[in-house]
């Protein structure tokens, strides 16, 4: 059986995708992780949520002939992907504590009778008391195991649950059959606790990119929280999302408040009986209720693909639980945020809770773990870089599309300054962390610093700048990977190779500093409004029908391009991500009736012709730029009224660059003429670039490969005019 399944080709595993999922190709390395399983290897997957990581093992579950068993965490979540699969047409249950006798019992009498292809259960259900279960597993003779949120197994993961363990027991009463382990989110310390605890035998391990390009990153001051999360709720009156904060009270409280402000809302959390809680889940999922804020008690049931905010109230305990609970936003692919009110009295708050009574080197590594995501929240840099990069992924210093990048960057050469550091850090020996090396540098007269270091020749040459702009050009530093900082309870300062370049001048050095301002939003693909409404409105009809959840019948993403492409048969249908032949089939002719019906009375074609055959992400539809209250549309107003940019900048009191971001926008929209920005030669030149290097988000990598007649300016809006042509 594993030869002929190794055996099939590609061809055909993008022909069965297509015809279960709907979808034209495969995302991250899902084709290598199929391939894999289906080789009858053990697989690691690790993946970002919403990065398809379901698809990994539901595709080989219906390619082999025997059932696949899937072991998941929360009985919300199983029936969700229970609800997604049967929406598919493809044979799956659950079996959970939820179910009476008889429901369990019929369960297991279709499974024995090989009516089911997958079968989700819980981790308990594998305990060390649970023989006959094993027997009745046996009897099935599966051919998958699948183990979602394998994070749970490792103690060194930020999620650890104790009933995981007993998973370990799988590999010895089914030795020849595969297993993959499935994950969001876990460091490559609990990436190797993961292999290690379920004893998989030489898995392949599939790191994919942590990266989520299109959620936006904004971390705030926690001032004014209330009031912010209410005027952001008002900007965005279609958006539904999750807040989360940390205690039951908390989310009590703020739901009243937003409740009492007019907007339906709802509060979750564990304390509350089951039957409350399952009616808030079934609501939100439903899109009846518009924002449920919760504890983290409310999250990994929830597979909702059009979430489009994440609001932390309160800050997470660690970067693995902040980006789970941000990558519940925008699992379709469309544009969402993710905003996190900070405060170091969070931070404070959290370090009394975290001691682990009898396990020292356990509290050592949550306490670690809360430092780190304190530096997140600090940082003056790119948020998403220092996510990557928490999770071992390399990423540019400038991603677009957070509060840093978005905000007015100001940048300077510090090589000079650089290099007193360095050298401050190699001449105390490499033995002291940042404090000690900045009060070094200004020549400190306090008696920590040794006698023998104040006969130094560097010893106070800092004076010039100012501690917190030391500490600033430290972190970035270690930012940009040219330090390195110790794992110990007090970090030391150490230098690489990289430092060593910096200091022999091979390598210059550059600092970026911003003032916050305003977000600037993504902009928006063409759609027509009107029909979009018209299609959800057959999906809540559809939904009612089938008593599941709007998006179960079909993600945001799909309304959103039928009522871009407008399909007018069911061969275009096909052309649409997400309709696959199932679907096609029991609820393609409602969605083309409304679409062909729309299209005759405003006099529409098909724009089929004008979809790209791969699948791709999208922005989410934005608000008409023609808004007085916009502010980007101000900028495009006074530069209409015949105003420079910087005369803008000097009029609206903020800078040229923010200015340039607001008209670039405009460029996008074909609303302003590149011509008035670019000459066409410089234009041609610097396309040339973008092609070439495939750099669609980051404009220092194009800058660099051109020459000082080139401003960052132009770059801009050089890449909005080719990514709207593109």
């Amino acid at each position: 059986i594993i030869k002929q399944m190794s055996a099939i080709t590609k061809e055909k595993l993008l022909q069965a995708l297509k015809h279960f999922f709907g979808y034209d190709s495969f995302r991250l390395q899902q084709e290598n992780i199929i391939t894999t399983i289906l080789s009858g290897k053990d697989v690691l997957a690790i993946m970002p949520t919403g990065g398809g990581k379901s698809i990994c093992y539901q595709l080989p579950a219906l390619l082999f002939p025997g059932i696949t068993i899937v072991v998941s965490p929360l009985i919300a979540l199983m029936k969700d992907q229970v609800d997604s699969l049967l929406a598919d047409g493809i044979p799956a249950a659950f079996l959970n504590s939820s179910q009476s006798s008889s429901e369990q019992r019929n369960i297991i009498e279709r499974a024995k009778r090989n009516e089911l292809k997958l079968l989700y259960i819980a981790p308990e259900r594998l305990g060390n008391n649970s023989a006959q279960f094993f027997d009745f597993l046996k009897g099935l003779n599966p051919s998958l195991f699948a183990i979602d949120e394998a994070h749970c197994i490792s103690q060194w993961g930020h999620d650890f649950r104790p009933e995981y363990l007993q998973l370990a027991t799988l590999k010895k009463h089914f030795p020849e059959t595969p297993v993959i382990a499935l994950t969001a989110s876990a460091d490559k310390i609990t990436q190797t606790d993961i292999v290690d605890k379920l004893q998989l035998h030489a898995p392949e391990q599939f790191v994919s990119s942590f990266d989520r390009p299109n959620i936006s990153y904004y971390i705030r001051p926690k001032q004014n929280t209330f009031a912010h999360i209410i005027a952001y709720l008002r900007q965005h009156p279609d958006y539904n999302g999750i807040i989360y904060a940390l205690s039951r009270s908390s989310t009590e409280e703020i739901a009243k408040k937003i409740a009492d402000s007019g907007i339906y809302t709802a509060y979750y959390h564990a304390g509350m009986n089951a039957e409350d809680r399952s009616r808030v889940q079934e609501a939100f999922q439903r899109d009846e209720i518009r924002v449920v804020v919760a504890t983290i008690a409310f999250g990994m049931g929830i597979d909702k693909s059009n979430v489009r905010f994440v609001i932390h109230y309160d800050v997470p305990k660690n970067i693995e639980g902040y980006y789970q609970e941000t990558g519940r936003a925008g699992r379709d692919g469309l544009h969402s945020d993710a905003i996190l009110f900070y405060s170091v009295g969070d931070i404070i708050k959290l370090k009394k809770f975290i001691e682990i009574d009898g396990n020292a080197e356990q509290t050592a590594v949550v306490s670690k773990k809360l430092q780190q995501m304190q530096t997140l929240c600090e940082t003056e840099s790119c948020r998403r870089q220092y996510i990557l990069q928490y999770f071992g992924e390399s990423a540019p210093s400038f991603c677009g599309n957070c509060d840093f990048c978005l905000g007015d960057r100001e940048e300077r050469k510090a090589t000079e300054d650089a290099q007193k550091v360095l050298s401050a850090i190699a001449r105390t020996g490499e033995r002291f962390g940042s404090n000690y090396i900045v009060d070094f540098l200004r020549g400190s007269d306090s008696e920590k610093i040794l006698r023998e270091h104040k006969a130094l020749k560097t010893y106070g040459i800092g004076r010039n700048l100012k501690k917190e702009e030391w500490q600033l050009l430290i972190k970035q530093l270690l930012q940009q990977q040219l330090i390195t900082k110790s794992d110990d309870l007090y970090p030391i300062l150490k230098l690489n190779d990289k430092s060593w370049q910096v200091l022999r001048g091979d390598l210059d050095v550059k600092m970026i500093t911003k003032k916050r301002e305003e977000e600037v939003a993504v902009e928006a693909p063409e759609y027509d409004n009107t029909l979009l409404k018209h299609l959800k409105e057959v999906r809540l009809q559809l939904a009612g029908r089938e008593n599941v959840p709007a998006y179960i019948i079909i993600a945001d993403s799909a309304l959103v391009e039928l009522a871009t492409y407008l399909p007018q048969t069911f061969e275009e249908l096909k052309m649409i991500s997400g309709f696959g032949d199932y679907k096609i089939s029991k609820y393609g002719a409602e969605f083309l009736q409304v679409i062909k019906s729309y299209s005759n009375e405003q006099n529409l074609e098909s724009r089929i012709h004008l979809k790209s055959p791969k699948r791709e992400r999208r922005s989410t539809p934005a608000k008409n730029n023609k808004d007085t209250g916009n502010t980007r549309y101000i900028s495009l107003q006074l530069y209409q009224q015949g105003n420079t940019i910087p005369e803008i900048a000097s009029i609206r009191g903020i800078s040229p660059v923010t200015v340039e971001t607001h008209l670039s926008s405009f460029i996008a929209t074909g609303e302003l003429n590149i011509d008035r920005f670019v000459t066409g030669g410089k234009l041609e030149r610097i396309i040339e670039v973008i092609r070439s290097t495939g750099q669609i988000n980051a404009l220092k990598p194009i800058k660099d490969l051109l020459n000082d007649d080139y401003s960052y300016g132009e770059i801009r809006m050089a890449l909005e005019y080719y990514k709207s042509r593109m």
